[in-house]
């Protein structure tokens, strides 16, 4: 099955909750939708009092992703979603957020379920595991801030760039992003998620990404999978994408390894270089959809394509009417040989 979707609530979208953005997603004929995580906000207060008692999953006012019980070399940092609220807890909370509590977040899944729109988030873009130590930790929360999200939207995947290869040089770059990845990976076991890390291929030379590097780290990090990103190989290979033939080559490496896993995402681009510029409405760049769609038509492929075109939505139905268009006419074809 091929599903299509925007990369966040759609933009003609006149609600901007997660629920206003799956309903308008779902009238469109598309079926699925990525939800970004732009900002990464936390604060702390006491529980209120009649917060006490109730785990964070029953709160309908905040969303509370940490519980701190304790001080100095007692403090035990609570990542449970049903662990009950203390008294003197202190609460950690997403301010000014994508949701307002997990209760907001359950409603949505179970919206996207009944409508049959297939979820999945995004990490925060900007992402440094190569920098000063602060800047790292705080790459770290935002990822497991999505993936907390995530979880509870019953999403099928968390998507995250890796970052820049940094002062270090390529390989040492690549160590401590590789480092820092299977930290995070080890806290993802610990809470026993059960979808996986998605690495999206990048666009530009000096990040970490390219599809080698990506499929690569697959196989050394165990629980994560690739993000075929068509714009990002397209613009970081000089333009690569231009056959079926080009396509299927891609496609097959990142289904292999992501063992049958294909999530991507599609944009037109301007590129010089080996570098991405700018992302473009598909129309305008020189990565055409058509090759693409001929390829899913003749392939047996379960996968998911992810519009991250600034028309978001209308680039998100454009290709599902080509891909729809050249699958009647291939039925007909073969109809009319018949």
């Amino acid at each position: 099955m091929i599903r299509f979707g925007p990369a966040g609530i759609p933009l003609s979208c006149k609600g901007r909750t997660l629920i206003d953005g799956v309903e308008d997603v779902h009238a469109m004929g598309l079926n699925a939708m990525e939800v970004q995580i732009i900002r990464t906000n936390l604060a702390e207060r006491p529980p209120d009092e009649e917060e006490i008692g109730l785990p964070p999953k029953d709160l309908v006012t905040d969303f509370v992703l940490q519980i701190k019980r304790g001080q100095g070399k007692n403090l035990e940092i609570i990542e449970d979603p049903e662990e009950k609220i203390r008294r003197d807890d202190t609460l950690v909370i997403l301010d000014k957020g994508i949701c307002n509590s997990y209760r907001e977040l359950y409603e949505v899944a179970q919206f996207a379920e009944d409508h049959d729109v297939q979820l999945s988030v995004h990490s925060s873009y900007y992402v440094d595991l190569t920098g000063r130590k602060e800047i790292v930790e705080k790459c770290k929360m935002n990822l497991k801030i999505a993936a907390v999200i995530c979880n509870a939207l019953r999403g099928v995947v968390t998507a995250t760039q890796l970052g820049f290869y940094g002062h270090r040089g390529k390989k040492r770059g690549t160590a401590t992003i590789l480092k820092e990845l299977r930290e995070v990976r080890d806290w993802w076991k610990s809470m026993k998620f059960d979808f996986p890390i998605g690495l999206e291929t990048s666009g530009r030379q000096e990040i970490f990404g390219s599809l080698d590097e990506i499929i690569d780290t697959v196989r050394r990090v165990k629980g994560t999978v690739p993000v075929l990103n068509f714009a990002h190989v397209h613009s970081r290979e000089s333009g690569s994408l231009n056959t079926e033939k080009d396509f299927k080559e891609v496609i097959e490496r990142t289904r292999k390894a992501g063992e049958g896993f294909l999530y991507t995402i599609f944009s037109g681009v301007e590129h010089s270089g080996g570098n991405e510029l700018r992302l473009t409405p598909i129309k305008r760049g020189d990565l055409r959809f058509e090759p693409l769609a001929e390829l899913l038509v003749k392939e047996n492929y379960d996968m998911t394509i992810i519009s991250s075109s600034p028309l978001l939505e209308h680039d998100a139905i454009y290709m599902k009417v080509i891909y729809e268009r050249v699958l009647t006419r291939t039925v007909a074809k073969e109809e009319k040989v018949k």
